[in-house]
């Protein structure tokens, strides 16, 4: 198909099409390295606690203001992404994080590792509410491209521990942080030179969603929607941040690679997931796949909190699935009920509480696992992950009455 013969039919050129998909790969490498960057400390603090003399909860409450910083700016990047430019703001992303990171390698205190990782999160808070947006814009099949999406970034998070161990037992803990800041800086440059031109500017873009509905309905699944962005983020924080250790604990007599090997056996237990889900979408309704997997991340919660040994990493890895699985349904879900106009700031708003809520549960880590280790901390976990279920069955109600009443609406025959 020409150019000339695509514009008039209203389908998109192979020069388009080439365009998205370059720019869905160059989404999806970010969405690995976002989730990947983040977790490097994590494990990296198993580390600093010989080498500093520290303990844990200590250690690891360093890592507060990166967490608070991933959510707390993408309230500005998604505001920048819609009324700026989206192509400029991942070019940030990729330089800022390669130099956070880098600055972390060379931290001569651990105050300015502090620093360093809190410029982190200020620079790895640009994609979600940018990347994601970019990816609903150029997909064609939303489901399976936000569902392969949300792998990429399931793998950021499943290798994260494994390479920072090996990297960390092979050039110390600053190796760690100094060889992904090469790769961020390296894969700057090359969105730069090949990345796609911006596509619709704000003016341009469609303010009508692809369903809707009254304002006041709106205004409660709206409110729903922040209910499930607060729980959802305590619990995918807390077990995220908490995972390398509690394998450490829990599954005696091992090695920190060790350690990181079975943590990113686990993470990639949601990989396969959110494939599953990107499939299950196509059949099933989001919304009631939304409420199914509440139901699995509450009951593998439960589970985690009382396994131990082998038995741990299938009730870690059932958990995980469920975790990774909710995510992707529920971008989906966002993206079917907001214009592409404002839908940056709409998932910067999403991301912005879950991941400002990232900071609380480090420090909900610190203080429980003071008072009564990783079962209190589960337990704890199990209490929100429970809210989370609630809300998520309460919008499943609703947004079913919605796409009823949508279907009868087109059902009805003109007059």
């Amino acid at each position: 198909m020409t150019a000339t013969t695509a514009a008039r039919t209203g389908s998109p050129s192979a020069h388009e099409l080439a365009q998205r998909r370059l720019s869905i790969g160059f989404m999806n490498w970010a969405h690995a390295i976002d989730h990947f960057v983040i977790l490097i400390y994590p494990t990296v603090v198993i580390e600093l606690e010989a080498v500093y003399g520290q303990s844990y909860s200590t250690l690891i409450a360093l890592s507060t203001a990166s967490f608070v910083a991933f959510g707390l700016f993408s309230l500005p990047a998604g505001w920048l992404g819609d009324r700026w430019s989206r192509r400029n703001m991942m070019v940030a992303f990729y330089f800022g994080c390669g130099a956070s990171l880098i600055g972390a390698a060379l931290a001569p205190t651990l105050y300015v590792l502090a620093f360093a990782l809190f410029m982190l999160g200020v620079f790895a808070a640009i994609y979600h509410p940018v990347g994601t947006a970019m990816i609903v814009e150029s997909a064609r099949q939303r489901g399976r491209t936000l569902a392969f999406n949300g792998v990429c970034g399931n793998l950021g998070v499943s290798l994260a521990a494994g390479i920072t161990a090996a990297l960390t037992a092979a050039l110390s803990w600053r190796g760690a942080f100094l060889v992904p800041g090469v790769v961020c800086i390296v894969t700057g440059v090359a969105y730069v030179r090949f990345g796609p031109r911006e596509g619709r500017h704000a003016a341009a873009r469609s303010t009508a969603p692809d369903v809707s509905m009254s304002t006041t309905l709106a205004a409660i699944i709206f409110g729903l929607f922040l209910v499930v962005a607060v729980s959802a983020g305590l619990v995918f924080n807390t077990i995220s941040v908490s995972l390398p250790k509690i394998v450490d604990e829990r599954i005696a007599g091992i090695s920190l690679v060790a350690v990181g090997g079975l943590t990113t056996a686990v993470f990639l237990c949601g990989a396969l997931a959110q494939l599953t889900v990107g499939r299950l979408v196509e059949r099933v309704p989001p919304h009631i796949l939304f409420a199914a997997l509440a139901i699995m991340q509450f009951s593998g919660v439960v589970w985690s909190a009382y396994a131990r040994g082998t038995t741990l990493l299938f009730a870690l890895a059932y958990t995980m699935a469920a975790i990774y699985g909710q995510i992707t349904v529920n971008d989906l879900i966002l993206a079917r009920y907001s214009a592409d106009a404002w839908r940056s700031r709409l998932y910067a708003l999403r991301y912005f509480v879950t991941f400002m809520i990232s900071g609380v549960a480090v420090t909900m880590i610190a203080f429980l696992y003071g008072r009564g280790g990783f079962g209190l901390v589960l337990g704890v976990t199990a209490v929100v992950a429970l809210g989370f279920l609630i809300a998520a069955i309460l919008i499943a109600v609703l947004a079913n009455g919605v796409e009823k009443a949508r279907l009868q609406a087109a059902a009805q025959p003109a007059e």
